[in-house]
Formats: structure tokens, C-alpha cells, sequence
């Protein structure tokens, strides 16, 4: 007899797994988390074009110190006047090249940061929002196949160092800053944190974005067994966080970024 899914019930180790994240969710999940997290630089904006372009480049430089993370958000934001969207729609070619020498943040250069914003311009020009780029088709799963489109519809055909930044997960990455900016932008609750503006993207696609923290406290609790953070990986953990809530599989993110960052697993 086929079981209705209200009567399926977790093994007692996975079901006590499942409460103590969702007791980190809702601990860690509040607008404290803000204040010390680079989602922090989007939040200084109120239009959904400003929101995600300052999320988007924030999270394409979000690897490293968080500190220096925002502080480097910050500069980008102050080179874009604090308005990016109108910054990306009206600047032009010859006023880029004043940030061709700049640095930004480590191995993202103010070279990178100029064909950023040219990839930008070209894709508002053809959409009114990124999300467009982003979008799950029929009979998928989960962002797999949406990275790679988008990838390749940012970057378009011209051959530049800047690609190195955008992960494609083709290649077996777990495209950690992508997945956050798609956790930032689609996800929606209650509690303030992430803004849920995209509106045409369900966020039970979404998965955890997989990095050292996330990896190796979910390795801890047995989430996953692989070794590696890559997409194998990010799959590997869906599986189970997915059985956990459906609806919305990103949440324990903020458990599992949490546990990792606070030093309290």
C-alpha cells in the first residue's frame, strides 16, 4: 500500500536531527544575522533592481573574511554612487575605464568589476530583473541547469578573466555565491532577513549554499558523507534537508552557517 506523505515519519536519529536544526533556524534566523553578514549591503536599498544588483556583486566577492567581505560590498556601492541600478543603465564605457586599476576584493579586480557592469547594462537592456535569468524550467529539480543558463547569459560569447567568477556548476561546482544570491533574492518568511522579491522562482528549489562552514559542520551532524563541497555534494545534502521541509530547504542554511560561524557545535 502506498503511504500518504502525512504518514511518512523520519528514523528517531534524522527526526531529532530535524528538531535541533529547526531550533538553529529559528535562533539564528532574525534580523541580528544582518548585522554582521554581507546580506547587509543589499538591505541598504528599497527597489528590486537595486537589491539585486548590490546582492549579486556582493555575493560574487563573498569568499574570505566577512569583515573585509562587507567592506569591499561597500566600496563597489560607493563607486556605483549608492544607486546601482541607474548607475548600471547610464554609465558609460569611457567612465569605466576610471576603475580599470582600482582593487576591489582579492582575485575580483577593477577590471572584473567593469565587465561586471557591462554584463549588467547588456542584460537590462533586454530584461527588467535578473530573476528572468534564473528561472527553473519544467521537469527540473533544482538550479542545476538555471546556473548554467544564466552563466552563459551574463558572460555572453566574449572571452574574459571575470568568467573565473561566475561558478558554473557543469563543472561540478557547488556554486556557493550563486545559490546564496538565489537564497537572498527568492526566499520568503517572516523574519526580515532574506528579501523574496523574486517572485517567479519557488524557493523549494533552493539548496543550502555549500561552502567550509556548511560542509564541515553538515558533515558533523551526518547530513552528507562526501568530502568534497562541490555539486555532487550540494545534491548529496538535498536530498536529505528536502525531507526535512520541502517547501522551503534553504532555511537550514541558517542553522548549519550558524553552527559554523559561532563555534557552537
Amino acid at each position: 500500500m502506498k503511504m500518504k506523505k502525512s504518514e511518512f515519519q523520519l528514523p528517531n536519529f534524522l527526526s531529532d536531527l530535524k528538531d535541533f536544526l529547526d531550533e538553529k533556524v529559528d535562533f539564528y534566523n532574525n534580523p541580528k544575522f544582518i548585522e554582521s553578514d554581507p546580506i547587509q549591503i543589499p538591505h541598504r536599498f528599497s527597489l528590486k533592481q537595486d537589491i539585486e544588483i548590490a546582492g549579486f556583486l556582493t555575493a560574487t566577492i563573498s569568499w574570505g573574511n566577512r569583515k573585509s567581505i562587507i567592506t569591499d560590498a561597500e566600496k563597489m556601492m560607493h563607486f556605483m554612487e549608492d544607486s546601482p541600478f541607474d548607475f548600471v543603465r547610464n554609465v558609460s564605457a569611457k567612465e569605466l575605464k576610471t576603475f580599470e586599476n582600482k582593487s576591489i576584493h582579492r582575485t575580483f579586480n577593477g577590471e572584473d568589476f567593469i565587465e561586471f557592469i557591462l554584463n549588467l547594462k547588456r542584460v537590462y537592456s533586454e530584461n527588467e530583473s535578473l530573476e528572468t535569468l534564473f528561472l527553473v524550467h519544467q521537469g527540473e529539480a533544482d538550479f542545476y541547469h538555471s546556473l548554467e543558463r544564466f552563466r552563459n547569459k551574463f558572460l555572453g560569447s566574449k572571452e574574459h578573466r571575470s568568467q573565473k567568477h561566475v561558478s558554473s556548476p557543469y563543472k561540478n561546482s557547488s556554486a556557493k555565491r550563486l545559490m546564496m544570491l538565489l537564497r537572498w533574492m527568492v526566499r520568503k518568511d517572516r523574519k526580515g532577513v532574506d528579501f523574496g522579491v523574486w517572485e517567479n522562482i519557488d524557493q523549494r528549489f533552493l539548496s543550502v549554499p555549500l561552502d567550509v562552514h556548511t560542509g564541515n559542520i553538515s558533515r558533523k551532524l551526518g547530513l552528507i558523507q562526501r568530502k568534497q563541497n562541490d555539486w555532487k555534494t550540494v545534491v548529496e545534502m538535498d536530498s536529505v534537508l528536502r525531507v526535512f521541509h520541502a517547501e522551503d530547504p534553504s532555511r537550514y542554511d541558517f542553522a548549519l552557517f550558524g553552527l559554523g560561524v559561532s563555534g557552537d557545535f
